[in-house]
């Protein structure tokens, strides 16, 4: 019988099962190799969310400003021709010195709404420079809030300067300071008045009561970066920040400025009283902290951020403050062209005195006076106290002073004519609602708008919105009246960005605008009030000229129009309650025939508007009400025929009639009021 092949087959895998293993073959070839797998996704730290500025001083992008977010990612590019360091402040505007050609410091205004227009412009955006300035190499910058001083560290000249932060020009700063090695960067203490200056001998010079003394000091105290053995270390300093809260100095050594490896981080603790050999808290240096050339630091919190320009990358150290020394890798790196300084963006808080959206509290009331004939309160802006029992401060403009109001820092804008009408314009000056009390008007704090392209001739009125970066004008004079929009940076002989110019020939007196809404509120001396829409949108849009109101509000009494003479001059607008309030002064000859007036829902009141409150009568002591001023509860007025200072409380809920002022206080001819608000 014979077996089938697959019977065969079985037994002889059977057999096989029974013996030894045989000898391993020999190995095959390796197979082809696969294809590589997709790369992961870098890690990066959590940081905090916000907006940061880069200068850059390549060959290629020096002058340009990179605006990124918080990983470095870059959301658009400032023109701004200078290539030094920056400082952000606290009404968008971007402060940055420049030594590429001549020494100086550029200031540009609202940059983050000029989409159309990033570049340095004349007429938005102002600078310091020339022979009288002293620049020469103006590098690290550090602004005196409080104070409104910008003070720069000069590597050229070897010294510190300190600018009023409202100059403008060739002019002399307000004070420098002789250092003992070519400073790079600055740090103060605002609390203490303290400055820190870098030195690039590898030192801290430390100045007590800086502004105090008169910013012409030598150090009081030098610190000299330590090793544990109390040897010097620091080389060449650039980079300086302070941490205000732990009382600490974080600082760069770039080391040899052609060496791209041997560059440093200092942390110092104890700043303030730290003297001498100063041993460090901690050292970051080393092949994988990739620092060559660390020109510049920005410190938020623990968070530190280097301008590292050898190596053309920005560097992050979450937390600066803890951990060893050594050769510490940063922990997230963004790569960029020639880094050369860094700061971070800050946002406006709070709206303009103009604009108050809830009840404030007063700090203080200024008032400016004009009588007819020169006298001692000719050209002075008076503080008083906010009962209105006696005057706190006073600051001398040196002009004829028409209408005065502040920004958010406390900066006074005045406007001015000359006794002829001929020529006119807006005094600037430098943080006149807190400090420079007994003070005046100089060029190296402070700056004017004035000449013939501004076409301000007899300028009334003025309003500032801090956000829009803009300053708002009523100018008087029959052949250039309208209401004159120019930058809140503008300096010197510039024509404004914008007219409103009220229809029928009609004359503004004043202006408030109103920032949320973006609407131009214009009193007019024929007794009506001006609307006038999206007046900034309309401006960034490429419009200069808006001809005619949107809107025409006539004061009215049972539906008629009031009786002549009627001539509107103060105003103020409430956005919370949509309220309008107005003075009127009649005949200017009069001193008996002046009124308030109260007009709800006004936001989009047009044509005849009955009017909800009306106060006048000889207990009112109301003849010429020139201008107002709203705190969200109180309205504050200046009587200029009467001489006086008033106040009425809880206007809006006031009864029409012949009421009193609930407080006043006599003043020679004010003819215009601003409030100082606790912030």
């Amino acid at each position: 019988m014979k077996l089938s092949i697959i019977a065969l087959a079985c037994a002889g895998l059977i057999a096989g099962c029974s013996g030894d293993d045989g000898s391993d073959g020999a190995p095959g070839a390796d197979g082809a190799p696969g294809s590589d797998g997709n790369d992961g996704e870098d890690g990066r730290p959590a940081l905090s969310a916000g907006t940061f500025l880069r200068a850059n001083n390549g060959s290629d992008n020096a002058g340009t400003v990179d605006v990124t977010n918080e990983y470095g990612e870059l959301l658009y590019t400032l023109e701004t021709t200078n290539n030094q360091g920056l400082v952000y402040g606290h009404q968008d505007q971007l402060i940055q010195a420049g030594d590429a050609d001549t020494g100086s410091i550029k200031t540009l205004c609202a940059t983050s709404l000029r989409a159309q227009n990033n570049g340095f412009s004349s007429t938005w955006d102002r600078v310091i420079s020339g022979p009288n300035s002293t620049l020469v190499n103006p590098k690290g910058m550090t602004l005196a809030s409080a104070h409104g001083i910008l003070l720069v560290a000069d590597f050229g000249a070897m010294q510190i300067s300190a600018f009023g932060a409202m100059a403008s020009g060739d002019n002399a700063p307000i004070a420098v300071t002789a250092t003992d090695a070519a400073p790079w960067d600055l740090a103060y203490d605002d609390i203490n008045d303290r400055l820190y200056a870098a030195l690039t001998n590898g030192t801290v010079a430390v100045y007590d009561n800086y502004i105090a003394s008169g910013m012409t000091a030598t150090p009081a105290r030098t610190i000299v970066p330590s090793d544990s053995n109390g040897d010097a270390i620091g080389v060449n300093l650039h980079g300086i920040a302070f941490d205000g809260s732990q009382n600490r100095l974080v600082l760069s050594d770039v080391g040899s400025a052609q060496s791209p490896d041997d560059g440093a981080l200092f942390v110092i603790e104890g700043a303030a009283m730290a003297d001498g050999n100063t041993p460090v808290s901690r050292m970051i240096a080393g092949p994988s902290t990739r620092l060559g050339n660390p020109v510049d630091i920005l410190l938020e919190g623990a968070t530190l951020r280097v301008a590292e320009k050898s190596n053309d990358a920005i560097l992050v150290y979450t937390n600066i403050f803890n951990g060893a020394s050594g050769d510490i890798a940063p922990d997230f790196v963004t790569m960029t062209s020639k880094p050369e300084s860094l700061a971070r963006k800050q946002h406006i808080t709070h709206l303009d005195a103009s604009d108050i959206d809830r009840p404030a509290t007063v700090r203080g009331v200024a008032v400016s006076s004009n009588p007819g004939t020169a006298g001692p309160t000719t050209g002075m802006i008076a503080q008083l106290n906010a009962p209105l029992s006696a005057m706190s401060m006073g600051f001398d403009t040196q002009a004829t002073i028409e209408s005065v109001t502040f920004d958010i820092e406390g900066n006074g804008y005045a406007t001015f004519d000359s006794s002829d009408g001929s020529s006119g314009g807006v005094i600037i000056a430098n943080r006149i609602a807190n400090t420079r009390d007994n003070g005046m008007f100089t060029l190296s704090q402070d700056r004017m708008v004035s000449g013939t392209n501004t076409t301000l001739t007899s300028p009334k009125g003025i309003d500032i919105a801090s956000k829009q970066g803009l300053m708002f004008v009523a100018e008087f004079s029959t052949s250039n009246r309208g209401i004159k929009v120019f930058s809140r940076c503008a300096s010197g002989n510039v024509a404004p960005l914008m007219t409103l110019l009220p229809a029928n020939d009609a004359r503004p007196w004043d202006v408030d605008y109103d920032a949320q809404s973006d609407r131009a509120f214009v009193a007019l001396t024929n007794g009506t009030i001006a609307v006038f829409d999206e007046v900034s949108a309309k401006m960034y849009g490429g419009m200069s000229t808006l001809a005619g109101e949107d809107r025409l509000i006539v004061p009215a009494m049972s539906g008629m129009a009031l009786a002549a003479p009627t001539n509107i001059h103060g105003i103020d607008y409430d956005p919370l309650s949509d309220a309008l309030i107005v003075t009127d002064v009649g005949s200017a000859a009069d001193a008996t025939d002046g009124k308030i007036y109260v007009l709800n829902s006004a936001a989009m009141a047009a044509g005849l508007t009955n009017i909800d409150i009306a106060i006048s009568g000889p207990n009112s002591m109301l003849g010429n009400p020139v201008d107002i001023m709203f705190s969200g509860r109180d309205l504050y007025l200046a009587e200029k025929s009467n001489g006086l200072v008033m106040r009425w409380d809880n206007i809006l809920n006031r009864v029409s009639g012949d009421v009193s002022a609930d407080a006043s206080y006599a003043f020679v001819a004010p003819e215009s009021i601003a409030l100082v608000l606790q912030k």
